[in-house]
């Protein structure tokens, strides 16, 4: 099936605020090593109460997982063979949902994620009102980004009115200064680019760009936990992401280009097997956790080839083991190291969500209590109707949160100031216009 032109004009750099009585559809790009997922959802207005970060309901239109290509820890590899996979995905949404996608949200976890931390405040007079608001938050956000680095996000974390922290919303109320912390994302241009590009050339416009752990954290994490502190750890296929949320806010975000991949890597290395086979054997009898059986369980081994000659091979299950153990204990140390290094490790306290494809490995939440030394869970996405069965486990985390991100994207405080004609090439699309916006107002 070929698919249609491109649209032409491109929209503004970040989604619309979403309509508090008219529902709306979304479309969802989950790009991933292991996987390219597309899902196409109606957003429909929430009655009563509920998730305080969910003002809407959501139902799955259409669902489509194929295997991912021309990716690898996150970054195209291979524009092709990328461009194929993501077809492949978006058309079979699209016949499932019975609509035509002309943009979509899609995800980042590589690009060397970096979080900082910017302050900034203003003088006002009288109640503070909405331009009062926007002019400290421009102030927050008037940073300059290094060469090669593109900005994410841009979320403020906490209002301060004349040294009172701890303001949510300061609108109407009196005093004479206004400060903001800002919690800016950033990630390396080159790959955001390219990934750009890949959607680009299936004649698709990227509508934004959302970070993996923020995404993962929106779907994976309960108000609680966000409110008091938590650690999401994202474990994909080539990547490995941190997100920190405390005060309901996303606060810190960093990655890791370790997965499991690396670990499937490992077993067909060690065991002389194809990857196919390395993976089938990790999710039927892997394990980061030995145990006084393991010796008398024999595992077959597929050899590598089609040589009809070749012998299985016959191994015990303790061997497997000692492949996979060594490589979760180093990306769960790494994981350890990488909130150690945000500076919020005290203000996440003793709370650890692992999520992502990775994360269900059999002995790995009791394998993370250890090294982490914090009380640790599997998350799943939350509170999703129509996902097929195979898409409710924490491999789907990512993708669910990019449809719970338009609910909460209006915190984003940056916006594109025309909107732009995107060429082909994809030298013109949402990375340029965001960028060109951060250009000219600062």
């Amino acid at each position: 099936m070929s698919r249609r032109q491109h649209s032409g004009a491109a929209g503004v750099s970040r989604i619309k605020p979403l309509s508090t009585r008219r529902s709306m559809t979304v479309s969802v790009l989950d790009v991933g090593s292991t996987k390219i997922c597309c899902t196409i959802a109606r957003l429909k207005p929430r009655e009563g109460d509920g998730h305080r970060r969910r003002t809407h309901n959501v139902e799955v239109l259409g669902f489509a997982s194929t295997r991912s290509r021309g990716i690898k820890s996150g970054v195209v590899i291979d524009l092709e063979q990328a461009e194929r996979a993501i077809r492949l995905a978006v058309d079979a949404a699209e016949r499932m949902a019975e609509v035509t996608v002309n943009s979509l949200m899609v995800n980042i976890s590589c690009g060397r994620l970096k979080s900082e931390t910017f302050s900034a405040s203003v003088q006002v007079n009288g109640p503070v009102t909405a331009a009062d608001t926007h002019r400290v938050l421009a102030a927050g956000g008037a940073h300059s980004v290094s060469e090669g680095r593109m900005v994410l996000h841009s979320l403020p974390i906490g209002y301060a009115l004349d040294a009172h922290h701890g303001i949510q919303d300061p609108a109407g109320m009196l005093g004479e200064t206004l400060g903001v912390d800002m919690h800016v994302v950033t990630a390396d241009e080159a790959p955001l680019r390219n990934l750009e590009l890949a959607v680009n050339r299936c004649h698709l416009d990227v509508e934004t760009i959302v970070a993996t752990p923020y995404a993962s954290g929106l779907a994976a994490l309960v108000d609680d936990e966000a409110d008091l502190g938590v650690a999401c750890v994202d474990m994909g296929g080539g990547t490995t992401t941190l997100g920190v949320f405390h005060n309901g806010e996303f606060v810190h975000a960093d990655a890791i280009p370790v997965g499991g991949q690396h670990v499937t890597l490992d077993i067909a290395r060690g065991l002389s097997t194809n990857l196919v086979d390395a993976e089938r054997i990790k999710v039927r009898h892997g394990s980061s956790l030995s145990s006084i059986s393991d010796e008398k369980d024999i595992i077959t081994i597929p050899p590598v080839g089609e040589d009809e000659r070749d012998h299985p091979n016959a191994v015990p299950r303790s061997a497997l083991i000692r492949i996979i153990k060594p490589r979760v204990e180093e990306t769960l140390e790494m994981t350890r190291d990488m909130l150690t290094g945000s500076g919020f490790a005290d203000q996440v306290g003793k709370r650890v969500v692992l999520t992502g494809g990775a994360s269900e490995l059999t002995g790995l939440e009791e394998t993370a209590r250890r090294i982490l030394g914090r009380s640790v869970r599997v998350g799943r996405p939350l509170g999703i109707q129509g996902l097929p069965e195979a898409a409710k486990g924490p491999a789907f985390s990512a993708a669910v949160g990019l449809i719970i991100y338009p609910q909460v994207a209006r915190i984003e405080q940056f916006r594109a100031g025309q909107p732009a004609q995107l060429s082909r090439t994809g030298t013109d699309g949402y990375l340029a216009r965001v960028g060109r916006w951060f250009r000219d107002s600062f």
